[in-house]
């Protein structure tokens, strides 16, 4: 049976044979996976793919499979990233809903939005800590090889029914290569529109979740709707605000929504923020259930934005990255049928306001 990616007719080759991988990685077992990849110039799914046949399983990228073996595991941490920012998050998968073109885990504790067409491999992997004591975890990957959702292990999970799981989306055939696919280039999607159609259609929303429905039906990336909508509906933030975000929510003890995603993933903690602290770059939330790395240092511009919706507006707070990618989004926990916090529409209103600064 061959990897679901192997089909494209467009491939990378590979940059090093998995036995060369294997023998560089057995010099460098230190470092972290994801910058043993980027300094040696591989995927990391290679990389995890490289130790199939010792230390991992390659798996089927299924997420309905997934999903619906998850819940019998128990407890276990969730972990969705990118660039610049790692969300995890400890609980059970509860409430899976799966559907042909996305998915959904829906529990009190951890809460995603999966899109399978990003799932392209999947590998159960052992870790062997410092420690001596073994780590496991279900890695998965997209077509270029980063990943897009793990689920780590925990000392209260269920390992038979983990391993059942593992069983049920093992590939008969467990091969140490994989082929990715590279990034095609994004389709013409015609003119975009223009600031008088944006703001129409921007006023006439009714829910939050209309927004991507707009960006898509008016051709624009999600930065760009921001810097021409308007300041009643998008004002740019001052750098620290992202700080001071977190720093007031703690102390007010307010529940906020913090969205951390890729393509394939969206990752999402609902609740107060406690235990913040920040470490060169890094600031670092370390809660119970929650645990947040953000790089401060990859955010190029921060914005509060305003949506219509039929209980009054919605404030959000948006970083964005150099390729103008969204990192990290915040709302206000809020019921829906009613009204944003006062509270946390007052933290979003008082955040340090972008000035322009005019080089000398």
């Amino acid at each position: 049976m061959t990897h679901p990616a192997e089909t494209h007719a467009a491939q990378i080759p590979l940059a090093k044979t998995p036995a060369q991988i294997r023998e560089i990685r057995a010099r460098h077992p230190e470092m972290r996976e994801r910058d043993f990849a980027r300094i040696h110039a591989i995927s990391e799914a290679e990389l995890v793919a490289a130790q199939v046949g010792s230390t991992a399983i390659a798996l089927r990228p299924d997420v309905g499979a997934l999903l619906r073996g998850l819940p019998a595991c128990g407890e276990v941490m969730a972990l969705t990233r990118n660039e610049s920012a790692v969300h995890e998050k400890i609980g059970l998968y509860e409430k899976p809903v799966v559907g042909a073109r996305a998915a959904m885990v829906l529990g009190k504790q951890i809460d995603l939005r999966l899109f399978p067409g990003h799932w392209h491999f999947g590998f159960a992997v052992e870790k062997t800590g410092e420690d001596g004591a073994v780590r496991h975890s279900l890695q998965f990957f997209d077509a270029q090889g980063t990943a897009v959702h793990k689920v780590h292990a925990r000392p209260a999970t269920n390992m038979a029914a983990w391993d059942a799981l593992i069983a049920s989306l093992r590939y008969e055939q467990q091969d140490d290569a994989i082929v990715l696919t590279p990034t095609s280039a994004p389709e013409a999607v015609g003119e975009p529109a223009g600031v008088d159609q944006l703001r129409q259609r921007w006023q006439a929303m009714t829910d939050t979740h209309q927004f991507f429905g707009v960006l898509r039906d008016l051709n624009l990336p999600r930065l760009d709707a921001l810097e021409m909508v308007g300041e009643d509906y998008a004002f740019q933030l001052d750098h620290a605000a992202t700080a001071t975000l977190f720093a007031e929510a703690a102390a007010a003890e307010l529940p906020i929504m913090v969205f951390v995603g890729n393509p394939g993933c969206i990752q999402i903690h609902s609740g107060p923020v406690k235990a913040i602290k920040t470490i060169g770059p890094w600031l670092n939330v370390m809660d119970d259930t929650f645990h947040l790395h953000l790089r401060l240092d990859q955010i190029t511009s921060v914005w509060g934005v305003r949506k219509p919706t039929a209980d009054g507006h919605v404030s959000s707070v948006e970083a964005y990255d150099a390729n103008r990618e969204l990192i990290i989004q915040f709302f206000g926990k809020r019921i829906e049928g009613q009204d944003e916090r006062p509270v946390w529409r007052s933290i979003v209103e008082a955040l340090p306001i972008f000035v322009q600064t005019n080089a000398a």
